[in-house]
């Protein structure tokens, strides 16, 4: 790996960070007819990738589904209302989703900052070359 496989990773990492949040926020007003029913928000889990030591990036070993419940409200007007009159709100936490929005898209940014630093110390490199 070199830093532009690591740094590449890590992005790619953070895309699929960000797209989960997108989706949960996406998702936050939702209502379902059953508990069950009801969308939970998603988190994807990172694992670290060494193939030497001291050289390490980042993959996405899985997404997970969130575990805070749906949110009962009584709503018999609500077309989805079951018998009781109840719907059940998306289990989605609007701003710690906006939270992890801001920092995925910095730890994106930052690796975008690593690719444009090392492109610029090769191109330094081979000035000094010449």
């Amino acid at each position: 790996m070199n830093i532009f496989d690591i740094s590449g990773r890590a992005m790619s990492a953070q895309l699929v960070r960000l797209n989960a949040t997108a989706s949960n926020l996406a998702n936050a007003g939702s209502v379902s007819g059953t508990q069950a029913g009801a969308y939970r928000a998603i988190r994807p889990v990172f694992s670290t990738v060494q193939e030497k030591p001291g050289v390490s990036t980042v993959k996405v070993d899985k997404v997970l589904t969130s575990d805070t419940p749906a949110t009962r409200r009584h709503d018999p007007g609500h077309p989805l209302a079951d018998a009781n009159g109840d719907v059940w709100e998306a289990g989605v936490d609007s701003s710690q989703e906006l939270v992890e929005m801001v920092e995925s898209a910095r730890q994106y940014q930052n690796n975008v900052q690593v690719l444009q630093t090392a492109k610029s110390l090769i191109l330094d490199t081979i000035r000094l070359g010449k």
